[in-house]
């Protein structure tokens, strides 16, 4: 996903007068802010793993536990990201239709990487405790940027779902015109 389409898309004009559009483009509306949504979420999902690893790094060495190799973060690795995840009784609400990595996750992992690649994670034994906590500051912010688009494109398909069923309901648009 390129900068420039999600900036498009979440332009404050982008939904403009729904009203007056066809049901075909706010349909179409729809799908791209999905697909846009489908991006961040895994760019998201991205940063919040490596911030859960680094900050367990970080835990491990306020605890009094030296420094991990490669080896200790793997096998940590269910652990770490594991916590907070129910299987049992809990619905889990989640909005994308999609949990595989986009086509092109563009410029947003690129930035990501730019502040920890993944194949960096293995030596965060080798980096000093204010490296991490520099780390785990840079990792929270970016995850926070992400989400905030994520929320605003969250408005959009509220609004954009909102307006089909609204046309559903007054009968300006039929059932029958999705079987065409």
């Amino acid at each position: 996903m390129a900068n420039a389409e999600l900036e498009r898309l979440l332009e404050p004009d982008y939904l403009g007068d729904l009203q007056s559009r066809s049901i075909e483009d706010i349909r179409f509306m729809r799908d791209e802010c999905r697909r846009a949504e489908d991006g961040l979420s895994y760019v998201r999902r991205q940063a919040q793993g490596r911030l859960d690893i680094v900050a367990a790094e970080l835990q491990r060495r306020n605890e009094g536990k030296g420094p991990s190799d490669a080896a200790d973060i793997v096998d940590q690795l269910p652990s770490i990201l594991g916590h907070g995840v129910s299987t049992s009784g809990g619905i889990l609400n989640v909005r994308t239709t999609s949990l595989e990595p986009p086509d092109d996750p563009g410029q947003l992992i690129i930035e990501l990487e730019g502040i920890l690649h993944e194949s960096s994670l293995t030596g965060l034994g080798q980096i000093t405790d204010d490296e991490l906590r520099q780390l785990v500051d840079r990792l929270t912010e970016y995850e926070r940027l992400v989400s905030d688009r994520r929320r605003k494109l969250h408005d959009r398909l509220d609004a954009l779902q909102a307006e089909i069923v609204r046309r559903y309901k007054t009968g300006e648009v039929s059932v029958e015109s999705l079987l065409k």
